[in-house]
């Protein structure tokens, strides 16, 4: 019996190496949906919902398959940073985050076709930063690093790794997907 094949509702490369570095084929195609914030939901709530409504989109366009989206949200005092407008946006973001701890949260949803079988959870991991320097964070921004990630930084960056201090939860939840949660989802839904 032949595997249904892996759909990912991304065109993030981290989640793409991610799910690769634990063995997985995937095939990727990113979902349109508007990453717009309820403000009637927490921010574990929009994460998830964000993960399920990219994941159902592209279900509905294959035939079969098991179809994996996400979604990740940086939280600081209750402000959602999500991804920087630009340069100026991701500096701003950075110093709000230099000396304080925020939290990631990652929603993840599978969606399979045909069967219209659906898991989806959420992934929070506290993130410590150091006090920053000014000029730290205009050689970061000058980059161009930031300025497609949730909270203008990549843990996994050469240089935005420096800025981390601690990190209590998931490593790979800040880097875009909680691994561990997704693998299980998807051998539950493989019935291995």
């Amino acid at each position: 019996m032949t595997r249904p094949p892996l759909i990912l509702a991304s065109r993030s490369p981290r989640r793409i190496r991610l799910l690769r570095q634990i063995g997985l084929t995937v095939d990727v195609r990113p979902s349109s949906v508007e990453e717009e914030i309820d403000s009637a939901l927490t921010a574990e709530e929009n994460a998830r919902a964000l993960a399920v409504k990219k994941a159902r989109a592209i279900a509905a366009e294959v035939p079969e398959g098991i179809v994996i989206g996400a979604d990740t949200i940086v939280v600081v005092d209750d402000v959602v940073l999500g991804k920087p407008a630009d340069a100026a946006d991701a500096a701003r973001m950075l110093g709000m985050l230099s000396g304080r701890t925020h939290t990631v949260h990652t929603g993840f949803a599978l969606v399979e076709r045909p069967s219209g079988r659906e898991e989806s959870g959420v992934e929070s991991t506290r993130v410590t930063f150091r006090a920053i320097p000014e000029r730290e964070i205009a050689a970061y921004v000058s980059t161009g690093g930031p300025l497609d990630k949730a909270g203008a930084y990549g843990i996994q960056d050469d240089y935005g790794a420096v800025f981390v201090a601690r990190i209590e939860g998931c490593y790979y939840n800040v880097v875009g997907l909680p691994l561990s949660r997704v693998h299980a989802a998807l051998e539950a839904f493989r019935g291995e």
